[in-house]
């Protein structure tokens, strides 16, 4: 699936694998520069296990993932350390350190990656915060916030070291219905004012049709990419069933969120 502007992500002819069970098979798809692309699809059809591989924590059995012109399937050492500065990882619970504030959880990330000193890390730890609205919670602890908080802190640490392309793992999960709509528009909102590249994993469908420029749709029958476009394309003119089913809320066989 090719998309009009630049590609800042080309995955090609990837297969995912744990051992001798096949996750995903011969996938291809590219996300564009400053797109919010959405990864979405059913219980166990692999939705995080792609992410995982897309942000080089595993490798695939075949095929390429390449992130703004570099293989990341081959890259090791100073190749591979260049191009994950490229990117931030939202986990799916935050992942946050509960042993140290907010301002310390993003100034571990600077200090690993730069030899910036200390009063610098804090001074970018806060404007980082600030952006997310956390400003006045920089010396909170984890452990201290609410669930929306705590998503908004984990985003902000994945933005330390200015990257292109942020990944998040089922951002709005556990979080209510405001909260989580409140989180859709953090995410609008960075995309348009700092042109970051958004790849989401979720099956939220409120947040899918709220924040997503388009979506591929993974299947855990075929293993594969069953579905491409915009959201509200596939609800109103997809003739898959899955598809169909799961854009419209319907229950069906194969179709568990």
């Amino acid at each position: 699936m090719q998309v009009d502007t630049k590609p800042i992500i080309q995955v090609e002819d990837v297969t995912v694998a744990y051992g001798n069970s096949v996750v995903l098979e011969n996938i291809s798809f590219e996300v564009g520069q400053g797109e919010v692309f959405i990864i979405l699809g059913g219980s166990g059809c692999g939705k995080s296990t792609l992410l995982k591989h897309m942000i080089s924590l595993h490798k695939p059995v075949k095929g390429k993932i390449l992130i703004d012109g570099t293989d990341i399937t081959t890259a090791n050492g100073a190749e591979l350390h260049e191009i994950l500065r490229k990117i931030g990882v939202m986990y799916q619970h935050g992942a946050l350190f509960g042993s140290m504030n907010l301002l310390d959880n993003i100034c571990l990330v600077l200090e690993e990656f730069t030899d910036l000193p200390r009063d610098a890390t804090e001074m970018i730890a806060l404007m980082k915060l600030n952006v997310v609205g956390l400003g006045d919670s920089a010396y909170k602890m984890p452990s201290e916030l609410s669930g929306g908080m705590k998503k908004r802190a984990a985003i902000a640490r994945a933005m330390a070291l200015d990257p292109m392309i942020l990944f998040l793992d089922e951002p709005s999960a556990g979080l209510d219905p405001i909260t989580s709509a409140q989180l859709d528009g953090l995410i609008l909102e960075l995309s348009k004012s700092l042109k970051i590249t958004f790849v989401i994993v979720t099956h939220e469908l409120p947040s899918i049709f709220s924040v997503a420029d388009r979506v591929i749709m993974l299947d855990n029958q075929t293993k594969t990419i069953i579905a491409g476009g915009k959201p509200a394309e596939l609800r109103d003119k997809s003739d898959n069933p899955l598809v169909s089913q799961f854009f419209n809320r319907q229950a069906g066989i194969g179709v568990s969120t």
